[in-house]
Formats: structure tokens, sequence, C-alpha cells
């Protein structure tokens, strides 16, 4: 098989670089979309429902894009037609989401329409968002894909941060964080704005900077005989002969992800409510909270990325995985013995750890135990190790914050349950796979 050529450090961040504006938009919907909808008139039982959405979606669409973009080749290449597509949907998504509670509607037909705009927000973030992850893949050779990788996680936590902080920011420089009831502060409502523009402008730079291997290229450089471009293979067949590492990534990842869905969902209002004291989603207390929230999130986007420069410093990438994991469990339980808003910046940069470890890791392992025919593919089917955990924690949130007595801080407690048994799991991969 032919070895790849070598990219630049700019070849390498310009395939990338798109990420960053769509995890603005993923930032600004993972730490907004429980205030949205608590704001709204949702009761705290039912804000797990509201994220069943998004990880279903992911689900059925990061497949789809994956099998038919290993088919697609036109004038704009074989992956950047999806993200151009997911792109442009999103920027009009995200127009209109934190604007539910403004059209008059009732308190029904708000959350409704809220509803329908998370589903095609999340759809159009996860088309627009997997396209990078097949680009590295087709792209970089085995040589330079660790660096690939770590400087898109890199671009990742940057346009986290810079998502989370947008309505903390916005309210500093004095617009109002407060509305009538029902109605989204306008903090939020220009966060949105401002990150569907840098959203738009960095996948437009990353698609007109780069140029995809043509199908001869490609099938070159993956080892791609003519048998094989005949072959139909569906997701089942695939799914079926996934390689071992797969299954092993899968399972860690199902504990990981069981875990974020909890802290997306309600640290907001156990963070109100443990520091700030208040449950009235309409007072300024639970709004400022939200706000901090931001901040927080932002503190573990900073926490990630510094200690993505440690997880090298392992000799054995499974032990730096798993360390990291039990770091982040640490940083969930703590929450809920911390009553001061900056004693959590602590929690909040353990729980990077963890979330540094969960975006280089598993696609490390998984893409070296994979060949360059279904890349695609077995990218978007392990995504459903992502979302199935995210959909079943979303199931069971309602009864398990039943079962804690109505605490949302004692959510971010099961959460860092749920990662010290991702810890555990980590010890059954097997780092050596066939190429499927």
């Amino acid at each position: 098989m032919a070895t790849k050529p070598n990219l630049s450090f700019w070849q390498l961040w310009n395939l990338s670089f798109g990420f960053f504006g769509v995890q603005i938009a993923y930032a600004l919907q993972s730490a907004n979309i429980s205030r949205i909808f608590a704001t709204l008139g949702a009761d705290p039982h039912d804000l797990s429902y509201f994220w069943i959405l998004p990880p279903l979606m992911g689900m059925i669409v990061q497949p789809l894009v994956g099998t038919w973009s290993d088919k697609t080749w036109c004038r704009w290449g074989r992956r950047k037609p999806y993200l151009y597509v997911g792109a442009i949907v999103a920027v009009l998504v995200m127009a209109l989401l934190p604007n539910s509670g403004s059209f008059n509607l009732t308190v029904k037909a708000a959350m409704s329409f809220g509803l329908v705009m998370l589903m095609l927000l999340d759809t159009s973030i996860n088309m627009a968002m997997q396209p990078f992850k097949m680009m590295v893949g087709d792209m970089v050779n085995e040589e330079q894909k660790s660096k690939a990788y770590s400087i898109q996680s890199m671009l990742c936590n940057a346009g986290s941060l810079v998502g989370y902080l947008f309505p903390y920011l916005f309210t500093w420089f004095g617009i109002s964080n407060i509305a009538p009831e029902g109605v989204i502060p306008d903090s939020v409502t220009y966060s949105f704005y401002v990150g569907a523009v840098i959203l738009l402008l960095c996948v437009l730079y990353t698609g007109l900077s780069v140029k995809e291997m043509p199908p001869q290229e490609y099938a070159k450089f993956h080892n791609i005989t003519e048998e094989e471009k005949s072959e139909k293979k569906d997701l089942l067949h695939l799914l079926l002969n996934a390689p071992k590492a797969f299954w092993q990534i899968g399972l860690v990842q199902f504990f990981c992800w069981f875990a974020f869905l909890y802290m997306w969902n309600y640290t907001t209002g156990g963070i109100a409510d443990n520091v700030w004291g208040t449950t009235d989603t309409a007072s300024e207390a639970y709004q400022a909270a939200g706000n901090w929230v931001g901040v927080l999130f932002a503190v573990q986007a900073v926490g990630s990325v510094l200690w993505a420069m440690v997880l090298p410093l392992f000799r054995k990438m499974k032990v730096g995985y798993s360390v990291s994991l039990v770091l982040g469990a640490i940083g969930f339980i703590s929450t809920f013995f911390i009553h001061d808003q900056y004693l959590l910046f602590i929690s909040f940069l353990l729980i990077g750890c963890g979330w540094a470890a969960m975006l280089a890791m598993p696609f490390a392992m998984l893409t070296n135990s994979l060949s360059g025919s279904s890349m695609g593919a077995y990218l978007g089917l392990f995504n459903c190790t992502i979302c199935l955990p995210q959909i079943i924690a979303a199931l069971l949130g309602g009864v398990i914050l039943a079962l804690v007595g109505g605490s949302q801080i004692m959510m971010l407690v099961v959460a860092g349950l749920s990662l010290l048994l991702g810890a555990v799991a980590v010890a059954f991969i097997s780092e050596k796979g066939a190429k499927c």
C-alpha cells in the first residue's frame, strides 16, 4: 500500500479549522438547551427527555453521512458537500431556536417549536461535524494521525471555550441577561446569532483551503481494490464484521457519554440550587447561575487543552485513558460538596481531564484498526457509541432524579460514578486489531 505524504502543520490545521466553528454551535447547544427549555416552562423531571433528540439524530445522520460520503465524488469533493449542507442548515436554525419564546406562542407550542428546532440543529451539527473526522482519516498518514487529531481536539476545545463564554461575555458588555417569563434572554439569543456567523466563516475557510483526494488517488493510498470498490456492504454487514476494538472502546464510550449527558442536562439546575440557592427559573439568580455554568464549561475546556498536553507523556495509552476518566469522576462527585462558585473551577478542570481523553483516545485507537474502503461508514457507526448512551441516560434521567430526591446536583454524582465504571472498562480494550 502506498504511503500518504506528510502534510505541513498548516495543511493539518486547515483540515480541522472548520471544527472550531461547528464546536461553537455545539457548545451553545450543550450549555443552553436545558436553560432554554427550563425558561420556556419545562419541569426539571422532564428536562432529560429534551436531550433524547440530539443523540437520536446523531445515530441516524452520522452513519448515513459516512456511508453516502464513502461513495460520493463530485466537483466539491467527497466529504465537503455534506459539510456545506450541514453548516447552512445549522446557521438558519441557530437564528430561530433562541426565539422559541418570542413568537407569542403558548408554553406547549413554544416548547414544541423549540423541540423541532433542536432536532434540526443537532441534525445539521452532526452532518457538519462528521466530515472533519473522516477527512483526517482519509488524508493523514499513520505517523501524523495523532498530531492531526490533537490539532482537531485543540480546535474543538477552543470552539467550546468561545461558545460557553458567549452569554457571560455579552452580559458583561451590558446585554440583558433577564427577560419576561418564558422568553430567552438577549445574552443567549445574541450568542446564537454570533455563533452562527462564525460557524459559516470557519466552514467556508476549510472548504476553500482543503482539496480532497480524487477517487484514484484515494484508492491507491488506502489499498482499495477494484473488487472492494464493487462490493456492496450495508451497515448491518459492517457492524457484524466490526473489529474487536470497535466494541471494546464502545463499552467505555457508553459510561463516558452517559455521564456527560447528565452534566449538560443538570449542571445549570444543580449549580443554581447548590450555590445560588434557587430553583426559580425566572429569577435573576437562576439566570446568573446559567451564565456561570458557561464559564465552568469554559474552564472544563481549558482543563481539557492542558491535559491533552499531558496525555502523550503516558507510556501506555490505556493508562492515560483510565487515569483521565478517574480524574473526571472526582471532578463530578466533588460538585456535591462545593458551595462556592469559584471553587467549582477545580471540579471542572478535573472534568476537563476526562473530556480530553474522550476526544482523543477512542478515534485514535479505532482508526488504527480500519482500512479506507469503509472508513466513513465505520466512523458513522462508531458515533452510535456516543449517541446510544445519551439516549438511555435521557430516558432514565427522570427516574434517577426521583431516586435521588429530585436533587439535580446529585445527578452530577451519578455522572461521576458512571465515569469510574468507564475507567474500569478501559482495561478490556485490546489495542491491536485487524484492519476492516
